[in-house]
């Protein structure tokens, strides 16, 4: 059976790993890796969208990556119990036309014993945003480990 460390039950520690493995893997726009974090079976609610399954996850990634460029993310831990996390979450883009977005929200996530995700529930906001605006200037990839959070930006 395929895993991904740490593993349920949480301690405030693994959570806080998980939750910055899952910002890192998303920060990579790697739909085929992403997609790997969840189980075969995952379900999902993003927004009004329901995803069921791996394959369809990769799909979902693939369009979001497409239509939401230059995409910085940082998660941030919020609550944990057994094998459920919860977090919060901002992240920038911008669309085709140059139009910039801070897009906020909250995801509940439940992992199976294995540490794949097999639930993810998040509601998301958008608002416009000025270029000039924007707070995450890392280059693409990985946020750097000295880059403020989101408590630290007042998010």
């Amino acid at each position: 059976m395929e895993s991904k460390p740490p593993f349920p039950p949480f301690d405030a520690d693994t959570a806080r790993q998980k939750v910055r493995l899952a910002e890192d893997g998303w920060n990579s726009r790697d739909p085929k890796r992403v997609a790997l974090a969840y189980s075969e079976d995952t379900r999902w609610r993003n927004r009004a969208e329901f995803v069921s399954g791996r394959a369809e996850v990769e799909a979902f990634l693939t369009r979001k990556w497409a239509r939401e460029l230059d995409y910085r993310l940082i998660k941030e831990l919020w609550a944990f119990t057994g094998s459920r996390i919860a977090v919060r979450f901002a992240y920038e883009w911008h669309d085709d036309s140059k139009n910039w977005f801070r897009s906020y929200g909250n995801e509940n996530w439940e992992f199976n014993e294995a540490g794949l995700m097999t639930h993810r529930h998040a509601c998301i906001n958008d608002l416009p945003i000025k270029e000039s605006e924007r707070k995450y200037h890392w280059p693409l990839g990985r946020r750097p480990d000295d880059h403020p959070g989101l408590s630290d930006l007042g998010f």
